[in-house]
């Protein structure tokens, strides 16, 4: 509700009266017309317009259909989906060797991960099972249940908790250890909703969000749910590539410095890029 100029003093005349009542009338239909919001009404901030700079490229595994992407003590933690070519995989960032690998069995098909200090967090899409694993030799701890569809997943340590998405436009929050529900937010950008946010990665406050069958990495803020940056992603890929592979899917953010690796599924290549003014 607009709040309306200060009564009128008794002391004032009638037709003064009549006068400062016309003023306001005029003044809120101004407004009205106007669509001027209230003043308990915050408005939206379009979010910042980002792209992409390419820092160097590295070669990828064209058959890894790509749900989750993770960097943690120097290892490039790994995992895809498909019914019978899901796996997870661990490797040697600096030298490209893998370390472990751990094929899930039909019907199951990966999704997400993320690893937290003692675990690695895996999720499959509609079997509503995650796998707790040893983060050293990706032997599974033990399965926990989850209602819904998973798909991308990413630990903020700063705030105990696991950020999880399910192909719609929330993000849920779950404790790290037993993996319950602990909150929700729905993801708003420049005040309209969002959809299909797919693989995650936590820095710090922040969360960045594939979003399905697009070139765009969102910037979010998980305490509002708020968009503050749009990350264009396009061309990386040569028209060749393009036709061969599948969806921009996989982000992780490089130990040092303000460089992330992304890819896709069945991409050929990682790219250690940043993320720049467009």
């Amino acid at each position: 509700m607009r709040r309306g100029l200060p009564r009128e003093h008794s002391t004032h005349r009638r037709a003064g009266t009549a006068a400062a009542a016309g003023l306001v009338l005029a003044v809120c239909a101004t407004l009205l017309a106007s669509g001027e919001p209230s003043s308990a009404q915050q408005p939206s901030v379009a979010p910042e317009a980002l792209r992409v700079e390419v820092v160097r490229t590295l070669p990828h595994d064209v058959n890894a259909f790509t749900q989750g992407l993770e960097i943690a003590d120097g290892v490039l933690y790994e995992g895809t989906g498909r019914v019978g070519q899901s796996f997870v995989s661990a490797t040697d960032l600096a030298t490209g060797d893998e370390l472990a690998r751990v094929d899930l069995p039909s019907p199951l098909f990966g999704e997400g991960i993320t690893v937290t200090d003692t675990s690695l967090w895996q999720l499959t899409w509609r079997n509503g099972i995650a796998f707790e694993r040893d983060p050293a030799t990706l032997e599974e701890l033990r399965t926990v249940s989850y209602e819904g569809e998973g798909w991308g997943l990413c630990h903020q340590p700063e705030h105990g908790r696991l950020v999880m998405s399910d192909g719609s436009g929330e993000l849920t929050f779950r404790d790290p250890e037993t993996f319950e529900e602990t909150g929700r937010v729905e993801v708003l950008s420049d005040g309209r909703p969002t959809s299909d946010l797919n693989e995650l990665e936590c820095v710090g406050d922040t969360v960045y969000a594939n979003v399905w069958q697009t070139d765009t990495i969102l910037r979010i803020d998980p305490a509002s749910g708020e968009v503050t940056g749009e990350i264009d992603a396009s061309g990386l890929l040569s028209e060749d590539e393009e036709w061969a592979a599948d969806v921009l899917n996989g982000i992780a953010k490089t130990p040092e410095g303000d460089t992330f690796l992304i890819t896709g599924k069945l991409w050929p290549h990682l790219f250690e890029v940043r993320f720049v003014p467009a």
